[in-house]
């Protein structure tokens, strides 16, 4: 035979004895396209769809920010320097957020809404648009004592008011003239717990919403004369330096949404590594097709070595078909995922920015194909090189692949290399590289336990002690017996079903919090923007009211953490779980002894007449991640001034609450004469509904600026929010369930050669149908049951992992999960099984029987 492996002819001799064998077509490799195509799509489709609203918030970002460059300010204007400084750089719009309670006028009922209020120039960029459509001016106008004011639909649903009502807004009141369909602006200035309800500036300077230490943000948007031309970036360090203490937040229109940027990025990446699940559950299908299509091909191989083709050239040859075929597959997978955005968008529209026209995103889709093609390397080396190793008289007897040892070390090797560069690419390319690599490790973990439990259910058949049954003795004789499906089908079953129920339980548990013990636990009404003036009074109405209740009640203010060590915080490397505390203002206050729900964890607590240097106390959890300990100092701006404190004490706090906590506990001497509001917290457990709207009136009728939040209104949001992500999760692990399923039929089909082996002997020495079904059913059923006992323990292990030590939130193991995934896995094994099966049991007895 030509094409010595020294030879110039070896690697086209190879490529045609490739090409060659594959006319007959792709039998047998259905599975392995299948699996390929799916976990290539999965990821080529999540990055795509990320890439598309990243690319959009890039393109839109001078609509999304309404202004090429935005400087916040919380609880104060602009100084006459500042603005001064503004009109120096182009046309000015300011707008000011605060929530507020808007009321019926005969004040029946009362509605929370976040207010925005907006001058003559808003907006720079982009469009308002309302149902009916008009000039802004027009619809926020002044008609006598009364202000126009647009109402999303929601406001309008809620409080049952339609465009033409009125409406009261602290001492103003203010007339509907149409509805808010879209701001541009909307996504940049943040999420909202309630309806927006726009006025105008002069509507809310006769409110009276705005007084001393008012949680409200006034936001000065600049449209540039010459975009194109100027230095976003410069004017940002510019203003810096010409006022450090001025304790803004600067925007650019080339980073209008750095929240969603970073939480779209965050929620892409997880659903990436769960398409990366689907794509290595397939990664065991790719194996089992390889394993299955190359013992099909054993008197091939034996052929070819009769023929005096090296071991060399039988690996290149098989090599070269399960890359060709690998690629039609990542070829198939690219082209779904390329469409999967397509359909995305028109259930994004509207709430995400979006591309107004369809487009390929090559560095979503070239990652996408790197994981394929590495996880089909990684996983079809081992069979190769177990297929060189197939002697010549396989022509002439009858048998499979020696699967007891492992083959040669450079395939050993080789396997190990393309798994290496397979985490390697997925941490690299991950935003939070810990989470990856602890992903990683667990699938890697999962792996070895579900070979460990392979094993340990094989031991068990082995010793099993003899049953009378004749189909359940076979049915456990089948599952130790040599070449047995157990390996392969707990292997392929079980981590699909295993992240079923971790995302299952995960679910469940953030719902029940959300809607049974959270809202128990937590206070029935937050209390904002009380003045020191309205205390009292504000005490008395809500123990009218409330009798039975307890009020809280502490100073606020806001700041922003400049610094670190006097180490401006823009230059420290923080991990992405503490980012959130530098991220805006923070609520802050003061206070003489430990406040409830925090415990000291480590340091002193100051003296109630405590009257040395700015001290603060830190929460334990957050310091931890930034970096931070006691004796070090954080610099703070509040309402324009750098104020700097050492850190006294860290504390222990109790976020899952919903009770006032703060991240920064200042010691009182820190702000005295500064001026701010105070915040308060009504818990009473057994009030009622009734008695609650009761108090809400109350409230709102004595004191219309104070603001009132009640807090189950506030989860009913959250809770809708969380329903829509997890359908987005739901999808992905449907995707790595679709995956198991096909691998576990894979695995069937590769053992259906063997059991009609099994099968026509066994109905040679008189077997029935009827018997084999049973014994086959049986079989599948502890399969599938063994498997289900390992998904619902490393499942409920890794959801308790993340409820309780990542979200800090008691965690409980779901009998209806536990339930569930008994019966997906026995309808997947006992169904899939018996269906694979079926046409084994119907061949004739003569032809097999020739081949042993």
């Amino acid at each position: 035979m030509t094409g010595a492996p020294g030879s110039r002819a070896f690697l086209p001799l190879a490529l045609r004895l490739a090409l060659r064998e594959m006319r007959g077509g792709l039998r047998g490799f259905y599975i392995f396209l299948a699996c390929i195509a799916l976990g290539t799509a999965a990821i080529a489709g999540v990055n795509s769809v990320s890439s598309a609203i990243s690319s959009s918030i890039a393109t839109q970002g001078q609509s999304l920010l309404a202004g090429d460059l935005r400087f916040q300010l919380r609880n104060r204007v602009a100084a006459d320097a500042e603005r001064a400084y503004f009109d120096t750089l182009g046309t000015v719009s300011v707008s000011s957020g605060l929530r507020s309670m808007a009321r019926l006028p005969d004040g029946s009922d009362q509605a929370l809404v976040e207010l925005k209020a907006v001058d003559g120039a808003y907006p720079l960029y982009g469009t308002v648009q309302t149902s009916p459509q008009r000039p802004l001016a027009d619809l926020l106008g002044r008609d006598g004592d009364t202000f126009g004011a647009l109402a999303a639909p929601l406001l309008l649903e809620r409080l049952g008011v339609r465009v033409g009502d009125e409406l009261l807004l602290g001492k103003a009141r203010v007339r509907i003239t149409a509805m808010l369909d879209r701001e541009p602006d909307s996504l940049s200035d943040g999420f909202g717990l309630a309806p927006r309800l726009m006025i105008s500036e002069a509507a809310l300077a006769a409110s009276g919403l705005v007084q001393t230490g008012s949680l409200v943000e006034h936001a000065y948007k600049i449209r540039l004369e010459d975009p194109a031309a100027t230095n976003l970036a410069n004017i940002r360090r510019q203003s810096e330096k010409q006022f450090p203490s001025a304790g803004w937040s600067v925007r650019t229109s080339d980073n209008a949404t750095p929240s969603l940027t970073t939480n779209l990025t965050r929620f892409s990446q997880f659903l990436t590594l769960v398409g990366l699940t689907a794509l290595i559950v397939g990664g065991v299908g790719v194996a089992n097709a390889v394993r299955a299509y190359l013992d099909s091909k054993r008197g091939v191989i034996a052929t070819f070595k009769c023929l005096g083709a090296p071991a060399r050239l039988i690996s290149v040859i098989y090599l070269v078909q399960i890359m060709l075929i690998a690629a039609i597959g990542i070829v198939l997978g690219l082209v779904l995922g390329a469409l999967i955005p397509v359909v995305a968008m028109r259930f994004l529209e509207g709430v995400l920015p979006v591309p107004s026209a369809i487009a390929l995103y090559p560095a979503a889709l070239a990652l996408a194909a790197a994981f394929g093609l590495i996880t089909a390397l990684a996983f079809a080396i081992m069979p190769l090189g177990h297929a060189r190793e197939v002697p010549a008289t396989a022509l002439f007897r009858e048998q499979g692949f020696e699967r007891s040892r492992l083959p040669a070390w450079p395939y050993v090797a080789g396997a190990g290399l393309f798994l290496a560069a397979l985490a390697g690419l997925a941490i690299w390319t991950a935003y939070d590289r810990y989470i990856a690599l602890v992903f990683l490790g667990s699938i890697a973990f999962a792996f070895v336990v579900l070979r460990a439990v392979a094993f340990l259910l094989t031991v068990l058949a082995r010793r099993a002690p003899r049953v009378h049954s004749p189909a359940l003795r076979l049915a456990i004789g089948n599952i130790h017996r040599p070449g047995a499906l157990t390996p392969s089908v707990v292997l392929s079953l079980g981590l699909g079903l295993a992240l079923l129920v971790t995302l299952a339980l995960i679910d469940g548990n953030l719902r029940r919090e959300l809607t049974g013990s959270l809202p128990e636990r937590a206070p029935n009404f937050f209390f904002i923007d009380i003045q020191r003036a309205d205390l009292d009074g504000f005490r008395a109405v809500l123990k009218e009211n409330m009798p039975a209740g307890k009020i809280i009640e502490v100073p606020m203010l806001r700041g922003r953490i400049t610094a670190f060590n006097g180490e401006d915080v823009s230059r420290r490397n923080v991990p992405p779980s503490g980012r959130w505390v530098l991220q805006g203002d923070r609520g802050i206050t003061y206070a003489k002894n430990v406040p409830e729900n925090s415990t000291l964890a480590a340091g002193e607590w100051w003296p109630a007449d405590y009257a040395g240097e700015p001290l603060v106390s830190f929460s334990a959890e957050e310091a931890g991640e930034l970096g931070l300990k006691i004796g070090d100092t954080v610099t703070v701006n509040v309402l324009g001034r750098n104020i700097t404190a050492r850190i006294a004490n860290l504390r222990n706090v109790e976020w899952e609450s919903l009770s006032i906590n703060f991240v920064m506990v200042f010691s009182p001497n820190t702000f005295a004469g500064a001026p701010h509001a105070w915040l308060a917290t009504m818990i009473d457990p057994g009030a009622t509904p009734e008695q609650e709207a009761k108090t809400l009136r109350a409230v709102t009728d004595a004191y219309p600026t104070i603001t009132s939040v009640r807090v189950k209104d506030a989860l009913d949001i959250v809770n809708d929010l969380m329903g829509q992500l997890a359908t987005a999760v739901r999808a992905a692990a449907a995707v790595a369930l679709i995956a198991s399923v096909l691998v576990l039929a894979g695995a069937l089909a590769a053992g259906n050669r063997a059991r009609t082996h099994d099968a026509v002997v066994l109905k040679t020495l008189g077997a029935t149908r009827a018997t084999l079904i049973r014994a086959f059913s049986y079989e599948y059923m502890m399969l599938g049951v063994a498997t289900a006992v390992f998904a619902l323990l490393s499942g409920g292990v890794a959801a308790w992992f993340v409820v309780s030590r990542i979200m800090t939130l008691p965690s409980r193991f779901l009998p209806d999960v536990a339930v569930a995934t008994v019966i997906i896995a026995l309808l997947m094994t006992v169904g899939i099984g018996l269906a694979g099966t079926w046409r084994v049991l119907g061949q004739k007895a003569a032809p097999v029987l020739r081949e042993l």
